[in-house]
């Protein structure tokens, strides 16, 4: 494929933007997104303004290219409706489009990844899963039914599916109900998973419909155990296993009544920890129906990637605009969090290219910034969009992913991982500030002379 002068430049200078561009085209392919609109949509229609249009425009507020969907509409020059159908439009964009966008965006950027590396299993034979809910918060009350609200007006919540063996969400199940247990999003959940799906998550999932209908559909599960359910019945002595890193492992053999009257199974897997959790556990159990073949200390560490969700959700809301709080109908708010999804699925691609390309591994001397990545593609994107014709980019979108992986990685050679990498900061030493009264808490200093005195006076 012939270059483009411009773009040629912009590989050179600033190629983790064009990466970007090129990634975003794959995800989100317009005459795709559009077909998907068509076989999804229920009650929604396209008149004039294509549902591809308003991905777009999304995706713009999602990267922090732009700050709000009235920014970017009005930066569009070649709107055809008004920002009142395009409001209208985005406020009942329905959950089962938010849904279908971001499991297929992950089905179309999975081969692109799996062409530039194929991931080591966490464990060899299983497609790991790991779920969790995620709350969105509070919206600005600018509905008119909530104006005399003093308290917090929440727009929804999701189901969110992370593989870590990828770096990406490959589902996500929108709730509107923002107060609605999020067990009740669980029924779609139970009906994707397969043989060879081992699912991981917390206590909140630990119920006799949940781990049934996993083991109805022969897949294999790690589930954190509640106090009160599922309530197993012992069948067999604690035995000591092993030890890891934060403790000693112990094994039992369990089993959980059916509301059908049958019984389950189950090996439950307890740590107990050298030091207590923050919320002062000191013991943790889990309930998982793998076979003997995978030992209990595996399992123990296995749970431990659970919180690798919980930082993904970190990243979404500091690196991403995954959280606009402007949007107060619910069903508004979940679709800009769904295209949130996607951008984080292309960076975390963007990100694999890189580390493919320059051999860097995960515990190494260079871990990359999903931070510092989408910086750089918020400061050249625009200006790269201007400069560099359509017409360039339709080469890219005529790749196959195959080859889309392998451009990704020639153009990831340009990449300097030193301006990309993580900058950790050490542990913060807790200080304990006590009480102090109004009138010491309202003193103030000026810096300057502080620091000249080299003391507080």
């Amino acid at each position: 494929m012939v270059l483009d002068a411009v773009l040629s430049r912009f590989i050179e200078e600033s190629p983790i933007t064009v990466m970007a561009q090129v990634a975003m085209q794959q995800a989100l392919e317009p005459g795709w997104v559009d077909e998907l609109f068509e076989r999804h949509r229920q009650r929604q229609y396209t008149r004039q303004l294509l549902f591809s249009t308003t991905v777009d425009l999304m995706s713009l507020v999602a990267l922090g290219l732009r700050p709000s969907v009235h920014a970017a509409a009005q930066a569009q020059k070649e709107l055809s409706v008004s920002l009142a159908a395009l409001y209208d439009k985005i406020n009942n964009t329905e959950p089962e489009l938010v849904r279908a966008l971001v499991h297929g965006s992950a089905e179309r950027l999975g081969p692109v990844l799996w062409s530039m590396r194929k991931p080591a299993p966490l464990v060899a034979g299983y497609r790991i899963r790991i779920i969790d809910g995620n709350h969105l918060p509070a919206s600005e009350k600018r509905l008119k039914p909530l104006r005399g609200f003093r308290g917090a007006a929440l727009p929804g919540q999701a189901l969110v599916v992370y593989d870590p063996d990828c770096a990406m969400v490959v589902d996500l199940i929108p709730g509107e109900d923002g107060h609605s247990q999020e067990r009740t999003l669980m029924e779609p959940v139970l009906a994707s998973a397969q043989a060879g799906d081992l699912w991981i998550a917390d206590r909140n999932f630990s119920t006799k419909n949940i781990l049934s209908g996993w083991h109805g559909r022969q897949a294999a599960f790690i589930v954190r155990e509640h106090s009160h359910s599922p309530n197993p019945t012992s069948c067999g002595r604690v035995r000591k296993v092993g030890r890891i890193e934060t403790g000693v492992v112990y094994e039992q053999a369990v089993q959980v009544e059916l509301p059908d009257g049958g019984t389950l199974s189950l090996r439950r897997i307890e740590l107990r920890l050298d030091a207590p959790t923050e919320d002062g556990d000191t013991v943790i159990r889990v309930l998982t129906n793998l076979p003997l073949r995978v030992k209990a200390t595996k399992i123990a560490l296995l749970y431990r990637q659970r919180w690798k969700i919980e930082g993904m959700f970190q990243r979404l809301e500091s690196v991403l605009h995954s959280e606009v709080r402007s949007l107060g109908y619910p069903r508004a708010a979940l679709f800009a969090f769904g295209i949130a999804v996607v951008a984080y699925n292309v960076l975390s691609t963007l990100q694999a290219a890189v580390e493919q390309q320059h051999q860097l591994e995960e515990s190494g001397p260079i871990e990359l910034s999903s931070y510092f990545i989408a910086a750089e593609v918020r400061a050249s994107y625009r200006g790269m969009m201007i400069a560099v014709a359509d017409s360039v980019w339709d080469g890219y979108q005529a790749l196959s992913p195959r080859q889309v992986g392998q451009a990704l990685l020639k153009i990831a050679a340009k990449v300097e991982p030193k301006t990309l990498r993580k900058h950790p900061r050490g542990p913060k030493i807790a200080h304990k500030k006590g009480y102090a009264p109004g009138y010491v808490a309202r003193q103030h200093v000026a810096t300057a002379r502080v620091l000249a005195d080299g003391k507080l006076s």
